[in-house]
């Protein structure tokens, strides 16, 4: 081979490296891309927009429930036929804690079935450039082993007080991976660990641990009572991610991750729920005593996510609970929740 040609391959080959990691590297959000964010209301559709927002993105569609009922086929394809969004974050859903997936599990598994349905199938049928799912780690097997690992998914029975929701969202999963295969769409799934923070649900009977626990010292405080009750015995394990840590994650994802398989969002970090409690005592400055209704459920008795994938792909949490707690806390004030 002549010095000439070596010389020549070289160069083509350095090009054709140059282009391929400018491709890896492009962000394909612009800042006057059409956003859609579905949810901006809740707890994490309203996250995404702070973010986006102080990103400096521009061009954010909304709608709220009252405007369109994502249950609605038609309304739903009707909206993108006209909008045409390029970029959707798919955070609608009907959450809540162990009450309420008990009590309704029949409004939790048709309302997400059919919010999802709706969405992902719109998106591909009007040719959106991206779309990004977001699950929860209640995917995933009641007896897991731990921390969990994307592949551990449908790998035993799930936890029994929510697989109506749980069940749902895996159908979601699997929805955006077969409009892939199918279609050549890039829809992508993330599954947050139990979130928390502005805009959460912190009603006393159909929230989630930790602002349900928020809620109940700040009025056991005001109140001057003697003593918390927390349901279950304490013992179970959870790991909590502030809200704005998921959006800057989401949005981490969207600009930087392809692909069919699911990415875990968390701490990395668990503790007990009755640590979790001390932890909100302290931080709402109530001085009496806790008491563990034992008859309640405990639900899954750890759930730690393993955050190795996103964590190799550059991203990490930056909100510790310490510090998360005191924000809920300040923002539930400022905006007189408990009132």
């Amino acid at each position: 081979m002549s010095k000439l040609m070596l010389c020549s391959i070289v160069s083509a080959l350095t090009v054709i490296n140059c282009y391929s990691n400018d491709i890896e590297t492009e962000k394909p959000m612009k800042q006057d891309s059409k956003i859609y964010v579905a949810g901006h209301r809740g707890l994490v559709g309203s996250a995404i927009i702070r973010k986006l927002e102080n990103l400096g993105f521009t061009n954010i569609i909304t709608r709220t429930s009252k405007e369109l009922d994502l249950r609605d086929q038609k309304k739903v394809e009707k909206f993108f036929e006209h909008e045409k969004p390029d970029f959707i974050f798919l955070a609608a859903a009907k959450v809540g804690g162990i009450q309420a997936n008990n009590d309704s599990p029949a409004n939790f598994i048709y309302d997400n079935l059919m919010i999802q349905t709706n969405v992902i199938n719109s998106a591909h049928k009007y040719g959106a450039k991206k779309l990004l799912f977001l699950g929860s780690s209640c995917i995933y097997p009641k007896m897991c082993s731990q921390p969990i690992k994307e592949e551990y998914l449908l790998t035993g029975a799930l936890e029994p007080t929510n697989d109506s929701y749980a069940i749902a969202k895996i159908a979601g999963i699997k929805m955006c991976k077969s409009y892939n295969k199918q279609y050549g769409t890039n829809f992508i799934a993330c599954m947050p660990t139990n979130l928390y923070g502005p805009n959460d649900n912190f009603d006393p009977i159909t929230s989630h641990v930790l602002p349900a626990l928020l809620r109940r010292f700040y009025e056991a405080k005001k109140n001057n009572k003697e003593n918390v009750t927390v349901w279950g015995t304490g013992t179970p394990y959870r790991e909590f991610l502030h809200v704005d840590d998921l959006a800057d994650a989401s949005i981490f994802l969207m600009q930087h991750y392809a692909g069919n398989d699911i990415v875990n969002i968390g701490t990395g970090i668990d503790l007990t729920i009755g640590d979790l409690a001390k932890k909100i005592k302290a931080t709402v400055g109530f001085e009496g005593k806790l008491i563990f209704d034992t008859s309640k459920p405990d639900g899954t008795p750890k759930k730690q996510l393993n955050i190795d994938k996103i964590k190799n792909l550059g991203w990490e949490p930056k909100i510790s609970l310490d510090e998360g707690l005191k924000d809920t806390l300040n923002w539930c004030l400022e905006n007189r929740i408990f009132d």
